[in-house]
């Protein structure tokens, strides 16, 4: 996940947790592409394969689990769960069965406010919104890796283009996000999502 931040002033489209449902459902597709051999696939994301954007996914969709759950969030990676193939097939199903509870955590919240991540309390709508960025835009890094190009739904990416300027500022460059690529004004909204995080 994004480093947290205080973005407690932005406005969602529609609440977090109902972005994020839409992410997963898109980003699930993606994942019943992933075969065992493509563990070594090149991805968008630069210097990984796609068995290590499939371990960060991972990590990913168990931080936000916990967000839900306990309202605390560990920045540090999860241990992969023993007894799963370590190829890319046995990584993307641990995501697919995990992301079934990362979705009923968040569907019962319980404190709907605020979640802490380390010393910080940030707005858990805003951290939903956060996570549903990064499972879909990673959803689509899986496909193109996979040789199987999936556009981002037009909804959803306009929704996730609506928060983004809360979720990723300059400083979050080059470390975390590549720079921007120019794209035509008239692009879709999942062609200037992806370009406003460094893909083409």
């Amino acid at each position: 996940m994004s480093s947290p931040r205080e973005w407690a002033s932005s406005s969602l489209p529609e609440t977090g947790p109902a972005l994020l449902e839409r992410a997963v459902g898109y980003t699930r597709g993606s994942l019943r592409l992933v075969t065992s051999w493509a563990g070594t696939a090149r991805t968008p994301c630069a210097g990984w394969d796609l068995l290590t954007l499939l371990r960060h996914l991972d990590d990913s969709v168990a931080a936000l689990t916990d967000a839900a759950v306990v309202g605390y969030v560990d920045l540090r990676p999860v241990a992969g769960c023993p007894g799963r193939r370590p190829d890319a097939r046995g990584v993307a199903d641990l995501v697919r069965d995990r992301v079934s509870g990362l979705l009923a955590g968040w569907a019962h919240r319980p404190d709907p406010r605020a979640v802490s991540i380390e010393d910080r309390s940030l707005d858990s709508d805003l951290l939903a919104a956060a996570g549903a960025l990064e499972i879909g835009v990673h959803g689509w890094d899986v496909a193109a890796a996979c040789g199987q190009p999936r556009p981002l739904p037009e909804a959803l990416a306009r929704d996730l283009l609506t928060v983004l300027p809360a979720l990723v500022d300059p400083s979050d460059r080059p470390a975390r996000f590549a720079e921007p690529v120019d794209v035509p004004a008239d692009a879709d909204a999942g062609t200037r999502l992806l370009a406003a995080l460094g893909r083409s």
